[in-house]
């Protein structure tokens, strides 16, 4: 059914509240300090792969990251372009400045924290990205491409979303430690819980989402 412009901007929005929840939460997990998330150890990974290799002085991890969200997005175009929508290219462009924002606002606050209040922040962090990511799915506007890997095996294998993120996790971490990428503490915790816990809010927050576009755009 097509949708109107006033249900598409409801879903953009939400999908942009959703997008600023799990960088929150993406944020705290950094500031943590405890190690990279499962994706980010394989952008680590290629990029020295390819920096020692090249030497090319513009490849930059940022770089290097951008470059494969963009390779998903091509594959899918190929694959399956319905997944392909307006909020990937807009989770693409505000997904690194609102990381930096929430970094800016905390960091402050949370400099010199112990141990314990740094693993609190570790696991606060997966919950809250697990959260976030789950609404910017369900908003059907678009999902961002790291994301998009393990939504399209779940959707198209028939899988659970919670096994198959932890395995798509997995699967980048250990690509991305055999590139030389650093797997820390923080890169397990995170392997292990956010599709887990993404799996009950999908769901929830899918319920909610709908009720709203329903209400709103009758």
């Amino acid at each position: 059914m097509k949708r109107s412009l006033r249900e598409w901007l409801l879903r953009i929005a939400v999908l942009l509240l959703g997008l600023t929840v799990a960088h929150l939460g993406v944020s705290l997990f950094l500031l943590s300090d405890l190690g990279s998330d499962p994706f980010n150890v394989f952008v680590q990974g290629l990029f020295r792969t390819l920096d020692k290799a090249l030497r090319w002085p513009f490849l930059t991890h940022g770089r290097t990251h951008v470059a494969v969200s963009l390779l998903i997005i091509l594959i899918l175009l190929f694959a399956d372009r319905s997944y392909i929508k307006i909020g990937t290219a807009l989770c693409m462009i505000f997904g690194g400045p609102i990381i930096d924002f929430f970094s800016a606002l905390l960091s402050p606050l949370l400099a010199g924290a112990g141990l314990p209040v740094r693993i609190c922040l570790l696991v606060a962090g997966c919950v809250i990205l697990a959260f976030g990511m789950t609404i910017v799915i369900r908003s059907d506007a678009g999902t961002g491409p790291n994301d998009l890997v393990a939504l399209v095996l779940s959707e198209k294998r028939g899988w659970p979303f919670s096994r198959t993120r932890v395995c798509v996790d997995a699967l980048f971490a250990l690509l991305g430690f055999l590139l030389g990428g650093v797997v820390g503490a923080g890169t397990l915790v995170c392997m292990f819980l956010v599709g887990p816990v993404a799996g009950v809010f999908l769901p929830v927050n899918g319920r909610w989402i709908e009720r709203l576009i329903r209400a709103l755009c009758p």
